[in-house]
């Protein structure tokens, strides 16, 4: 039995793999980020929310944002060994997880676009040129934090209709200075923006909202995509829950460059369980 945790900075997927009996057993908690907690936070968060009975694995294999430093990776082993009976732990980025499950052994483009975001150029073995997302505030273009900081800038600067606003204001009872209480003072606030994706998808109908994610996903392109010297040998294979959620909106972005369009996936899990039944 073997332990396969997708970690973003929302939730974390846990898959555990029978790989005899090619059986799987899914379990979900909150997100872990060593960026933004320390071993005592993911400690208590495991010990509260990993609900499964078994701790005793042959391998663990975790994939999470955040984890692109061996300091960081540092963190996230020294909290699964306290809950977990097994030294076999391999820690990787989330964007590995995404080329493994996207591609399997096979060169591609990848990307991730879920509450943050982030892309490579993956050779079949190993990711050989990254572009660095920068985070939330510096980049993570097309990512859910930026469509919910760039819709929420445009109502607070009165840049969208003013049925939008309405709109808006009758969905969401907040103040502008609760808003930014929540973005600037507050534990998560890419979690926070993020949460108004959902705003977005119940009203993509409208330009305006519409052309907010189309833009966002072209931003997200040409300051990404755009480095990759591959980019025009290989699809593109798109993971998270908002190349998902605004497939559509990503294809039209896509087509504007005649770039290839791959695979768009919701989560990593069943390209993972493929990767490690192998």
């Amino acid at each position: 039995m073997i332990l396969i945790a997708d970690s973003g900075s929302t939730k974390t997927e846990w898959i555990l793999l029978d790989k005899k009996n090619n059986h799987s057993h899914h379990i979900t908690t909150d997100g872990i980020n060593p960026y933004y907690q320390s071993i005592t936070d993911i400690k208590t968060l495991l010990n509260n929310q990993f609900s499964a009975k078994q701790n005793n694995f042959n391998e663990i294999y975790f994939y999470g944002a955040g984890c692109n430093t061996s300091d960081k990776k540092s963190i996230i082993k020294k909290a699964l060994l306290h809950k977990f009976n097994t030294e076999q732990i391999y820690i990787d980025s989330d964007l590995m997880a995404a080329c493994r499950a996207s591609c399997i052994h096979t060169p591609g483009i990848v990307s991730i676009l879920g509450t943050g975001s982030n892309s490579c150029f993956y050779n079949g073995k190993i990711i050989e040129e990254q572009v660095s997302p920068l985070g939330y505030i510096l980049g993570d273009e097309g990512s859910g934090a930026t469509l919910g900081k760039i819709l929420i800038s445009d109502i607070l600067k009165n840049q969208l209709s003013e049925s939008t606003a309405e709109l808006f204001y009758n969905t969401y009872n907040n103040s502008a200075a609760e808003i930014l209480e929540n973005v600037y003072k507050k534990p998560f606030p890419n979690r926070y923006l993020a949460q108004y994706t959902k705003f977005i998808s119940q009203h993509i109908e409208i330009p305006e909202i519409e052309l907010i994610v189309i833009n966002a996903f072209k931003s997200f392109i040409k300051r990404n995509l755009f480095q990759y010297e591959e980019l025009k040998k290989h699809e593109l294979h798109f993971i998270g829950s908002i190349a998902f959620y605004f497939k559509e909106q990503l294809k039209k972005a896509l087509q504007e460059f005649n770039l290839q369009i791959g695979t768009i996936s919701k989560s990593p899990s069943k390209g993972l369980i493929k990767f490690h039944s192998l």
